[in-house]
């Protein structure tokens, strides 16, 4: 028996909202307050995801396929490393070399 094509928009809709849920589950885990801000950026674009398919309706934000736009999918990633407990990670600075 053979499967339907598999729908990549949908597959796409449904991996981010899965990362968002996971982020969510992770802090609630570990005892960590998400900030108002945090709580309601993960509510409003699960309701995106939910109503539209994508987050962002502005293509210059995010690649085409997209769920998420870049800014969002950082976001996302910030709070997954906050929920883990690991260091945040914010711009690298290069150590500065003496001259010599």
């Amino acid at each position: 028996m053979k499967r339907a094509p598999l729908d990549r928009k949908a597959q796409v809709r449904r991996a981010a909202l899965n990362a968002l849920r996971r982020a969510r589950r992770a802090a609630e885990r570990a005892g960590v307050k998400l900030s108002d801000w945090e709580g309601e950026f993960i509510g409003s674009v699960e309701d995106r995801l939910a109503r539209y398919g994508r987050a962002f309706a502005d293509p210059d934000k995010g690649a085409p396929g997209a769920a998420l736009s870049m800014l969002q999918g950082v976001k996302l990633k910030e709070i997954a490393a906050k929920a883990a407990g690991k260091p945040r990670r914010g711009p690298r600075n290069k150590p500065s070399t003496p001259a010599d």
